[in-house]
């Protein structure tokens, strides 16, 4: 029986985006860029003089969840660097709203994507960029993952 004695690679890469959890992940953030850009599309060409702060952070969500989408398709380094940034900034972005639309909910005369911390999509909003740093936590590139 011959063995394998070719070194085995351990080290996770950006090709894992496009395969299992990665395809998942990236399809999840695919429906929230296509949702989100879609509502803020129509809010703004249609109501915008209603809730100016409201629409504009909706549209703020869809351009965070557009660059997230993108660059997480990539396989690159540089792209995994972007997206992380981007998951960071929807994070960020969704706990401010969050708590800024519960604190002063009459600044928020029309809920955006991250109101109330994403409820009107299911609290998914809140889960997905924990989901999604985790996830690219576990595939960084072979350069950010260092010595194991």
């Amino acid at each position: 029986m011959a063995e394998n004695n070719a070194p085995q690679n351990t080290d996770h890469s950006p090709s894992a985006r496009s395969r299992g959890l990665g395809r998942l992940v990236v399809t999840v953030y695919g429906i929230f860029a296509i949702s989100a850009t879609a509502r803020a599309g129509y809010q703004i060409a249609t109501k915008f003089t209603e809730a100016p702060l409201a629409y504009t952070l909706s549209a703020v969500a869809a351009v965070v969840y557009i660059v997230a989408t993108v660059a997480m398709a990539r396989r690159s380094v540089a792209t995994w660097y972007l997206t992380v940034g981007a998951v960071l900034l929807e994070l960020v972005g969704v706990l401010a709203v969050g708590t800024f639309s519960v604190v002063a909910p009459q600044d928020f005369a029309q809920d955006t994507v991250w109101s109330v911390y994403g409820r009107g999509y299911g609290f998914v909003p809140l889960v997905l960029p924990f989901v999604g740093l985790a996830w690219l936590y576990a595939n960084r590139p072979r350069a950010a993952a260092g010595s194991r």
